[in-house]
């Protein structure tokens, strides 16, 4: 059984972000500041099953600079950036569990993606309820809808 946490109040939560797969170049502090955010599926014994990066945005990004440049406290599109697992089926659980989270205690209307083009992403958005939204030059958009 998981429950979601927050992960960017500790250096050792945050060290998980070194295993991103999917953008291991974004610093550290980048990911917890002006509307973005780190969670985790921590099991009951302690570890954590996945982890997500979300960015509150004015509008939908189509770059990392967009997700950069929108990004605010007030955003009211939950970008998620990255999500990564360490369990199988964690990873949907981690999308899921964080945009309902995200809806009922902030003004997020909006979920959606700012993923990779690559069929793994792609096929992970759309098995999981998503809906493709755009295609850019290095990122794809997915929305998912509760």
């Amino acid at each position: 059984m998981y429950k979601l946490i927050p992960m960017d109040t500790s250096d050792w939560a945050l060290g998980h972000c070194k295993d991103d797969p999917v953008r291991p170049h974004l610093p550290l502090a980048w990911r917890a500041t002006n509307g973005r955010r780190v969670y985790g599926l921590e099991h009951t014994d302690g570890t954590i099953g996945a982890v997500v990066c979300v960015a509150r945005c004015n509008h939908v990004p189509i770059s990392e600079d967009e997700l950069e440049l929108s990004s605010s406290e007030n955003g009211t599109v939950a970008v998620f950036y990255t999500v990564w697992s360490y369990a199988r089926g964690a990873g949907r659980q981690m999308v899921l569990e964080c945009a309902a989270h995200l809806q009922a205690t902030t003004s997020c209307e909006r979920f959606v993606t700012l993923s990779p083009l690559t069929d793994m992403a792609e096929r992970f958005h759309l098995n999981n309820g998503a809906q493709f939204i755009t295609r850019g030059d290095t990122c794809q958009n997915f929305e998912y809808t509760l």
